[in-house]
């Protein structure tokens, strides 16, 4: 028996298995069978979905037509409750929002202007991928009310670039592998900047060995950078990358890549160890 022959016993046995006794008696009395049946029920079928799609789109031009009364009563269309008017410049750009007081700055960013790149993770401040700087400093976007940005600053990670130029710190996360699914990705990044602008302006951290005196430009051990990333969390375990990422940067001298593309004598040599492993 081939394949089309299986297929089409297959189809016929679960076409009978959708009727009803009564059904199969009176299309066996009538002598319809095998391609017959299925060519009888699929012409049905298809009757049944025309019939039930006329019927639904003349209903639609009926009510269509319909006027509503005098007397009918319409529910208000929502409006902004507790309106309140914001003014400030978003990467550059000056914006004018008018929000819920209560809005947060997230919320503005992704669903009022389309500047979906901040992500939101938590929601709650715990994990870092709403980062944005505001005035200079990185603050977690869905704790911070757009309201009290008036007249401020806000750069997103859209804002870094310069045109098609990268900032120098989305390419050392990309030379570094800094990320790997990437949804903390522009926070991570966001936050990296801002850290570097910290250290100039000599703001020390939990781990800073000299607290009696805040020079400025302060040199970042790896210690101090992973102390001032901590609040962004990367449940990818792409730290090692991010760490190295934000030292070049900080220190401007570019380093080698600590990954590269295995040449035909690295496979091989991995390849025969795999092999005397396996022997083992």
């Amino acid at each position: 028996m081939d394949d089309n022959q299986e297929r089409q016993d297959f189809d016929l046995t679960e076409s009978d298995e959708q009727l009803s006794a009564d059904e199969k008696t009176i299309l066996d009395e009538l002598g319809i069978v095998g391609a017959a049946r299925r060519k009888f029920l699929g012409q049905n079928m298809a009757a049944a979905l025309g019939t039930f799609a006329f019927h639904l789109l003349a209903k639609e031009e009926v009510f269509a037509t319909l006027a509503a009364s005098p007397d009918a009563v319409f529910a208000s269309t929502a409006g902004v409750e507790n309106a309140v008017k914001v003014l400030l410049k978003i990467n550059g750009s000056t914006q004018r929002l008018e929000v819920d007081s209560r809005t947060v700055l997230l919320d503005a960013l992704r669903e009022r202007l389309g500047l979906t790149g901040t992500k939101k993770g938590c929601d709650q401040g715990q994990c870092g991928a709403c980062t944005a700087i505001v005035d200079g400093r990185r603050v977690l976007s869905c704790l911070t009310l757009v309201a009290s940005c008036e007249g401020k600053e806000v750069t997103t990670i859209e804002g870094l670039a310069d045109a098609d130029n990268l900032h120098p710190m989305q390419a050392a996360f990309i030379k570094h592998d800094g990320f790997q699914c990437g949804y903390c990705t522009p926070g991570q990044i966001c936050s990296a900047v801002a850290l570097l602008q910290e250290a100039k302006n000599g703001d020390v951290s939990h781990v800073t060995n000299n607290l009696r005196t805040s020079p400025q430009n302060l040199e970042l051990s790896d210690e101090e950078i992973r102390e001032r990333m901590s609040g962004n969390i990367c449940r990818c375990g792409a730290y090692p990358g991010i760490v190295a990422a934000i030292r070049e940067v900080h220190s401007g001298r570019e380093t080698a890549q600590t990954r590269h593309f295995a040449n035909d004598e690295e496979i091989a040599i991995a390849f025969n160890e795999g092999k005397a492993d396996e022997i083992v």
